[in-house]
């Protein structure tokens, strides 16, 4: 079963935060786990965005969690937010293309 990890946070610091993620993709180029990641802003609330991660199956998102790019991605994006993140875990039950 596919799973998804949304992310919910505040920042001031988004542009930083998606220089990172660029370099963060090239230097794991062939030794990623997530197959897609999406990161949004929240057109109600300035600052605040979520980053929905996606995974093959809970148990790769699992494994994904305990390795040493996850805890430096975590570790930087620690570094720049407000406050603590909010974290959800999804498993997908269905998903559409429309």
């Amino acid at each position: 079963m596919r799973f998804s990890q949304i992310i919910e946070f505040t920042t001031g610091r988004i542009d930083e935060l998606n220089s990172y993620f660029d370099d963060w993709i090239a230097r794991s180029e062939g030794d990623r786990i997530p197959h897609r990641a999406v990161l949004q802003a929240d057109r109600d609330k300035p600052g605040s965005y979520l980053l929905v991660v996606e995974f093959a199956t809970h148990e790769l998102a699992m494994e994904n969690s305990g390795r040493p790019r996850t805890a430096e991605f975590g570790a930087f994006l620690g570094g720049i937010i407000d406050g603590p993140p909010t974290f959800r875990n999804l498993d997908v039950l269905r998903e559409e293309n429309l």
